[in-house]
């Protein structure tokens, strides 16, 4: 039996995405959807190797939940994988714009990534994908885009994901979704354990994703906050990089608790402008 989100793969492949379909999709789930109302955005928080190395877990499950996880698997090189056609187990309990059964009424995308400051910034290709999949989807059912959400915001007292942030995010969906963004050029897509295929021609997304650092973060994302905020870039986030963080914030009339969220990062981007 085919259920009902049949549809998914053209629509993808219309807005110039790459699509390959994990054989046996048209016919998995866990029964049929309902009217789909929107799109609910995930990360995997699986293994940092490897393009989508969380395909299996999201077409079969796990121990305390079955499979499919996910209608959708999208691979770090921005390739997205059809995994079923019906209604899967990747809302749970939660609600958004009044919806609360999340599992009949949302697509679920699970994008590959292990949502901790090793694996951000996100590459830039899974990122375009993943604003311009949400888009062609919305529009195909006729929603706007403030129905797209994340995981964190449909169950905040129990979900952390998508590890970016959801409003610059839903920016540029409805930026694409009027029109405003350049048509992406298609890219080869990798084979789900190995690693992404590089990026040569994909536009560059039109915001920059990265993840919350504080005392405690380290990786390539706290050298770039250092940088940014004159602290010898050693990757760690220690007392010195938190001092010259609340000292940004407290002359930027931010929030002084040296926690580096969106808008401590746009008003380091936006110094960065002002020098350049």
């Amino acid at each position: 039996m085919k259920f009902s989100l049949i549809w998914l793969p053209k629509v993808l492949r219309s807005a110039g995405l790459n699509v390959t379909e994990v054989p046996g999709w048209e016919s998995r789930g866990r029964g049929d959807v309902g009217e789909i109302l929107g799109v609910l955005c995930h990360h995997t928080a699986g293994a940092k190797k490897g393009n989508m190395p969380s395909l299996d877990l999201i077409v079969n499950g796990r121990k305390d939940l079955p499979g499919p996880l996910s209608q959708l698997g999208l691979g770090r090189d921005g390739t997205y994988y059809v995994i079923a056609a019906g209604k899967c187990h990747h809302a749970g309990a939660g609600h958004w714009k009044g919806v609360r059964a999340g599992n009949t009424h949302f697509i679920g995308i699970e994008a590959e990534n292990t949502g901790l400051p090793n694996d951000s910034p996100w590459p830039a290709a899974q990122i375009d994908a993943y604003q311009r999949g949400v888009a062609a989807i919305l529009k195909h059912v006729g929603r706007p885009f403030d129905f797209c959400v994340g995981h964190k915001e449909y169950a905040p007292s129990r979900k952390i994901d998508p590890s970016f942030e959801m409003e610059p995010f839903r920016k540029t969906v409805a930026l694409i979704m009027e029109g405003g963004a350049p048509t992406p050029e298609v890219i080869s897509p990798a084979e789900p354990g190995s690693e992404p295929v590089a990026p040569v021609k994909r536009p560059t997304p039109t915001i920059t994703v990265r993840a919350m650092v504080k005392l405690g973060s380290t990786g390539d994302v706290v050298k770039q906050l250092q940088n940014a905020i004159g602290v010898a870039p050693d990757g760690t986030f220690g007392p010195k990089t938190e001092a010259a963080v609340k000292a940004f914030q407290r002359e930027h009339k931010l929030g002084a608790d040296g926690v580096v969220g969106p808008a401590t990062w746009a008003a380091l981007d936006a110094v960065e402008e002002t020098a350049g």
